[in-house]
């Protein structure tokens, strides 16, 4: 059985041009949602499409995104000395279902964001060979074609600042694995939209770290 982690914390809206796509403005503080641990699965592994997200249509979207995961529990580390405590970094992709983050949920985001599969995560690469992790070419293909290509130095919280953030009076536990936030070119922000359908595969790179690669399937 594969290990789970402890937890999945989430940062949304942290690239100025999605939160645009999305039709919102880049936020000033960060927003934070949560995944179920349970929808993480690896490379090469199925993303799933269940049933309850037929109910309204297609809504399954790609976000390709620089997951950093928590090499030691800890509490109220400084930006400083934020890296210390990241064991390293692996390319990951936030699926999301549509209607449920954004309707289906009072609000609400990690409901459609939960579902079994979804949170694809590929190897980790450890802290130490990534020497600066806002300079990280990233791209998203859907079925070999370019979605997403942009860089981590377009974050609008680097990725110090988000562990120094999120460990205020929260206890990370080792383990833990931080989303970071997706850039433009998801499937909804696009026209037509764009959604994950069965057969397709999705694929994320991020140079210096590695890639996770997963076919699409209905339940």
């Amino acid at each position: 059985m594969r290990t789970l982690p402890p937890a999945i914390l989430c940062i949304g809206k942290n690239y100025a041009d999605h939160a645009a796509e999305m039709g919102g403005k880049a936020p000033e503080r960060l927003v934070l949602f949560l995944k179920n641990p349970a929808s993480a699965c690896g490379d090469g592994d199925a993303i799933v499409i269940p049933a309850i997200c037929d109910e309204h249509g297609p809504q399954v979207d790609f976000e390709g995104e620089l997951a950093v995961i928590i090499g030691r529990t800890c509490r109220d580390v400084s930006e400083r000395d934020a890296f210390s405590v990241v064991r390293g970094y692996a390319a990951a992709n936030d699926v999301s279902a549509r209607w449920w983050q954004r309707e289906g949920s009072g609000g609400q985001f990690s409901r459609g964001k939960s579902f079994d599969t979804f949170c694809p995560i590929g190897a980790v690469t450890p802290v130490s060979a990534v020497p600066d992790p806002q300079n990280l070419r990233i791209v998203t293909r859907v079925n070999g074609e370019v979605m997403q290509d942009s860089n981590t130095s377009m974050m609008l919280h680097p990725v110090a600042r988000i562990v120094a953030d999120l460990s205020r009076g929260m206890t990370l536990l080792e383990g833990t694995v931080i989303m970071t936030g997706t850039p433009a070119g998801v499937g909804f922000g696009r026209t037509p939209k764009v959604f994950l359908k069965d057969g397709d595969t999705v694929e994320v790179t991020i140079e210096g770290v590695g890639s996770v690669r997963n076919p699409v399937r209905h339940a």
